[in-house]
């Protein structure tokens, strides 16, 4: 496949990085990515997947627009409040780029509909804002072979990292956190609250993350950095970097 020369002058400044070139930014354009929440992670992760021409997204929130969600989830508008979140991100999407393929689906992703939402995908983005949700579309994605990419946010703390369980060797989300956070419970940004230029930089930086599982083996951006489990906090600001171990016990990938 090559891009026709309106594509080409768009992506211009992808396209004379070494890193990513003619033949990464083709595979960005053939790439599907899922979007799990369209919210404080989602909304500006969505903004540079879909700049960088990713040529199929599929988002998934069962939410609405509130008013408090503005301080932060950044392709909302006032006039979009009461609206579902699925629905205005895709339209956001197809105002962006009217060559880019968008599905919204207006759903809760829980174990027994994760396979389905994540069908087909390239990768998974998971910015959603439970552990039920994280822990069932994790096991999705080692059950269909499928890379995850998952972005956490509280207050001023943000956790990043790509996971494939399902290769031989690779941790899955529920190495790290175990089987403890399948219940519905969990700290919220309503109660905890949230800065919101730290949504950018953690929805950002999960971007990043999809990016590079899409690139693999090209160049320095290649490396899709399984396993490496990256912590920001921003009242430092520092970033550290830890190497989450496979669990050789958990049910969802000890198999693999």
């Amino acid at each position: 496949m090559s891009l026709p020369p309106d594509r080409l002058d768009r992506f211009a400044r992808h396209i004379v990085l070494p890193e990513v070139g003619g033949a990464g930014q083709v595979a960005l354009s053939e790439a599907h990515v899922v979007l799990i929440g369209c919210g404080g992670i989602g909304s500006p992760a969505l903004q540079y997947l879909a700049g960088a021409g990713i040529g199929r997204l599929t988002l998934l929130d069962s939410d609405v627009v509130e008013a408090s969600n503005l301080q932060r989830q950044t392709i909302f508008r006032q006039a979009d409040i009461g609206q579902s979140k699925a629905q205005a991100a895709a339209e956001w999407v197809r105002h962006f780029d009217l060559a880019l393929e968008v599905h919204a689906r207006e759903l809760r992703v829980e174990a027994g509909n994760a396979g389905d939402c994540i069908a087909g995908a390239t990768v998974v983005l998971d910015g959603c804002d439970n552990f039920a949700t994280r822990l069932a579309v994790s096991d999705a994605c080692v059950a269909a072979g499928i890379p995850l990419a998952s972005a956490a946010l509280g207050r001023f703390q943000g956790q990043i990292g790509n996971f494939a369980g399902h290769l031989p060797g690779q941790p899955c989300y529920r190495c790290w956190v175990g089987d403890a956070f399948d219940a519905e419970d969990c700290d919220t940004c309503a109660a905890d609250g949230v800065l919101g230029a730290m949504a950018g930089m953690i929805g950002a930086f999960g971007a990043m993350q999809a990016i590079r599982v899409i690139l693999e083996g090209r160049a320095a951006l290649g490396d899709p950095q399984w396993g490496k489990l990256h912590l920001f906090d921003g009242i430092g600001p520092s970033l550290r970097t830890l190497n989450v171990p496979k669990d050789k016990t958990c049910k969802a990938c000890s198999a693999a």
